[in-house]
């Protein structure tokens, strides 16, 4: 039954067929395009976002949240959004939010750091960032495993972890102040850098792990050596001044250098994340190519002063082991001897410095070898090797006088080797037995006779001076001063008497006729002279042919 009144039903059918026929009002049309464009572009923010990554860091210094951005060579492709402290305190925890084209760099060895102005041994870096601020770099790593995590160094990387080279590993002593960033060098040229520098509790040595750059990685083989480098090296000790420098760089920070010994072959090339040790100097990494050695003892009865661990021992001039301790194990107890007591000293003798193979190298055979030299007389002894630091040397030689003298002993579980007194300790005996010679000599009749000498040489010397006081008074004289010139005036007489006698003066004509006369007359008297000779009476008879004369009496004319 229809309650409608009869009425009311035209109108009810009107007003159904005006809502049939009425259009949309254009007042929809704004919010309904409104709400289509918020859709799209909510839905385009959603998918342009990118990843959101976490990152812990030591120091906030510099970083702001909203502003400070994330950058791969100088492209910005992050942002951080919300700086935060640890739960612990002990780290600031960074948000931020990444580019979609960011994501395949989120891998698990991708590194950040902080770009800021900093001042080291390389330059001045990071001056950009002094007006638009500090921000974090990142360097993709090559890893496919992703990553939301990442920890953010204060220092940028030593090399990127795709870079071409090597990375090894290096153990040294503590206290050898190597740092991160620290150079590599070879032969002065610097080939790498030290990536990692940590202390190992539990061994007590020093850790470092370097990168060596392509295409130098093939210097190293499994025969280098690695020390470290101070920049300078000076050094006086018993093997003379050696000085060595570096490059500029090593000189102001230090670093490590490497090398093969000249006596070892170069080696296979080194894998990657081998060990090696990294030893003090380059002479402790030469000699700790020398790994087969027999050590012996010197029970030293003179000073060891200037005597060092590393000296060398030579024998005739040739290096064949080191000093290994000075002094060694001093309290145990000494070979019953009846010297003085000794100071102990540890060598070494190394035959591979000798040029030895190590692999034909048989240690039995030269300890038997030494052994025999023993009985032979080889001593070692005490020697200078720098008059200008005292530096003293282990100098081994063949005494044939003390070669039946030997018995062999030990001393802590190794064998002692016979020593002989050195040179020093020689001169210092001379010296004393001079002296004690010295103290001997009676000096009172020496300084006695020394006195009348004395008094001897003054009076001679008195005499001396009274003697060039008369002969300067002789020559004050004015007559001897007159000297001189008459000397002169009987110089120039007789040259021009002489003069006068010369080939062409008439004195000399005269003399030159007289001469001539001279000759003849004597040429005439010649004969008379040799008859003279052979008959002396012919001077008072006519001939020698006559008759000797007979004496008669005179006649007395007086008698009949």
């Amino acid at each position: 039954m229809n309650d409608t009144p009869p009425d009311a039903a035209p109108d009810n059918e009107h007003r159904a067929r005006a809502t049939r026929q009425a259009p949309l009002s254009p007042i929809w049309i704004v919010p309904i395009v409104a709400l289509l464009i918020g859709a799209w572009l909510v839905y385009d923010s959603y998918l342009s976002r990118g990843p959101l990554i976490t990152l812990t860091m030591e120091s906030a210094d510099g970083i702001e949240a909203g502003s400070t951005l994330i950058k791969t060579r100088n492209v910005e492709i992050g942002q951080v959004t919300s700086v935060n402290l640890s739960e612990d305190l002990s780290e600031v925890v960074l948000t931020a939010r990444m580019t979609p084209e960011a994501a395949p760099m989120l891998v698990e060895d991708s590194t950040f750091w902080v770009v800021k102005p900093r001042i080291g041994r390389e330059g001045i870096s990071g001056l950009n960032t002094v007006l638009s601020g500090a921000y974090l770099q990142l360097e993709p790593g090559q890893s496919e495993e992703e990553a939301e995590r990442f920890t953010v160094s204060e220092q940028p990387p030593v090399a990127p972890p795709g870079a071409e080279g090597l990375r090894i590993n290096l153990l040294s002593e503590a206290g050898n102040g190597l740092t991160v960033g620290d150079p590599v060098t070879y032969q002065g040229f610097t080939v790498g850098r030290v990536e990692e520098s940590e202390f190992d509790v539990e061994t007590r040595r020093m850790r470092h792990r370097i990168f060596i750059e392509s295409p130098y990685h093939r210097l190293v083989t499994d025969n280098t050596r690695f020390w470290g480098s101070s920049g300078v090296d000076l050094r006086l000790d018993s093997e003379g001044v050696r000085v060595r420098l570096d490059s500029l760089e090593a000189m102001v920070s230090g670093g490590v250098t490497f090398g093969v010994p000249e006596d070892l072959p170069r080696g296979l090339q080194a894998e990657p994340d081998s060990t090696f040790t990294l030893y003090a100097d380059e002479d402790s990494a030469r000699e700790g190519t020398f790994d087969r050695y027999l050590e012996y003892v010197l029970l030293i009865e003179d000073t060891v002063r200037g005597l060092s661990r590393g000296s060398p021992v030579e024998f005739r001039g040739v290096r064949i082991g080191t000093v290994a301790s000075v002094p060694w194990n001093f309290t145990s107890p000494q070979p019953e001897r009846d010297a003085r007591l000794a100071i102990p000293v540890l060598i070494r003798i190394e035959p591979q410095r000798l040029g030895i193979d190590s692999q034909t190298l048989d240690m039995d055979e030269w300890r038997a070898r030494f052994e025999r030299l023993f009985q032979r007389g080889l001593r070692a002894s005490l020697k200078s090797g720098n008059l200008l630091t005292g530096a003293l040397f282990v100098d081994l030689g063949l005494d044939a006088e003390r070669a039946d003298d030997y018995t062999p002993e030990t001393f802590a579980e190794r064998t002692v080797f016979p020593t002989t007194s050195g040179g020093l300790a020689q001169i210092q005996a001379q010296v004393t037995a001079l002296l004690d010679k010295l103290n001997d000599l009676e000096l009172e009749p020496i300084l006695a006779g020394l006195e009348t000498n004395l008094a001897t040489s003054e009076a001679t010397l008195e005499q001396v001076r009274q003697l060039t006081a008369g002969v300067q008074s002789l020559l004050d004289d004015p007559e001897t001063r007159a000297l001189p010139g008459e000397l002169n005036s009987t110089l120039s007489a007789l040259r021009g008497t002489l003069e006068g006698v010369s080939p062409g003066a008439p004195a000399y004509r005269d003399i030159t006729e007289t001469l001539d006369q001279l000759e003849r007359l004597l040429r005439d008297l010649q004969p008379a002279a040799r008859r003279l000779g052979d008959n002396p009476g012919a001077l008072l008879f006519d001939s020698l042919d006559a008759d000797d004369p007979m004496p008669r009496a005179p006649t007395d004319r007086s008698s009949p």
